[in-house]
């Protein structure tokens, strides 16, 4: 969610239409934590507009260099609703005898929003307490997005699941990751039975596999398919495309400036 532009720095409104942002934190950039900036943990260093290197960088920005960074762990206070939700969500883990730091693994506050990473074993449990306790009553995942970062090691793959309470008009997130030679993640559908297609169509782009789901097949791409056309080492390849008696040629093909 963008940062607000209408100056109402510090809006402590708590009418239940923010939209899940919190409204009483101060929404100044330089005063929430895990900011990207020169913090945060650095997974690659991008070179070029969009990271081409092996067709050419057809942008005319060849030249760009800089570091992509997953904002880090965020510590207390969170501000506003951020530290009720989290505090409940531990205490309701610990009256499950599960101890929250063995199934969140770290809390981040960046750009105004609040995602839990939680380790993969323990998602199931989770997203039915956020579900389920009265003082969180996260009723609805709005679907699960995949994310592929090559450099990653040990967490290349990520699933990223948006969460949202009707009851208390807040959105939160969960992300979980898996490696690369260990894809396995558990399905939520059985939580959330939304999340059906959504599972599919991360499984069919990312390669991601959501144990437990009822029917784990391709769902935009033929059942023949080779490989999951999202993934970051995805090859850009591509067929020529005629166009009014003209072909246009693939795009590893097309000319480059650098």
């Amino acid at each position: 969610m963008s940062e607000s532009n209408n100056g109402n720095n510090g809006n402590k409104s708590n009418n239940g239409n923010n939209n899940g942002v919190n409204p009483e934190k101060d929404l100044g950039t330089q005063n929430l934590p895990g900011q990207r900036g020169d913090h945060g943990e650095e997974i690659r260093v991008q070179r070029g507009m969009f990271g081409a290197n092996n067709g050419g960088d057809t942008s005319g920005y060849g030249g760009l260099v800089r570091s992509v960074r997953l904002p880090g762990a965020s510590s207390r206070p969170y501000g506003g609703w951020f530290d009720e939700v989290a505090d409940e969500l531990e205490g309701a883990l610990e009256e499950q005898d599960l101890l929250p730091e063995n199934a969140i693994e770290k809390t981040v506050v960046d750009r105004d929003e609040l995602t839990f990473h939680i380790a993969r074993e323990h998602l199931v449990r989770v997203a039915k307490t956020l579900r389920d306790d009265p003082a969180l009553r996260f009723e609805l995942c709005t679907g699960v997005s995949g994310v592929h970062y090559p450099e990653d090691k040990g967490r290349e793959l990520h699933a990223v699941y948006h969460l949202r309470s009707i009851t208390h008009g807040r959105l939160i997130r969960l992300e979980v990751s898996a490696p690369d030679d260990d894809r396995h993640v558990p399905s939520l559908v059985p939580v959330y039975p939304t999340n059906d297609w959504h599972e599919r169509e991360t499984y069919d782009f990312f390669g991601l596999i959501f144990d437990g789901h009822p029917a784990l097949t391709r769902i935009m791409m033929p059942d023949d398919w080779q490989g999951f056309p999202q993934r970051k080492d995805y090859p850009l390849g591509g067929i020529p495309v005629e166009y009014k008696g003209a072909q246009i040629p693939a795009p590893d093909q097309r000319r480059s400036y650098s």
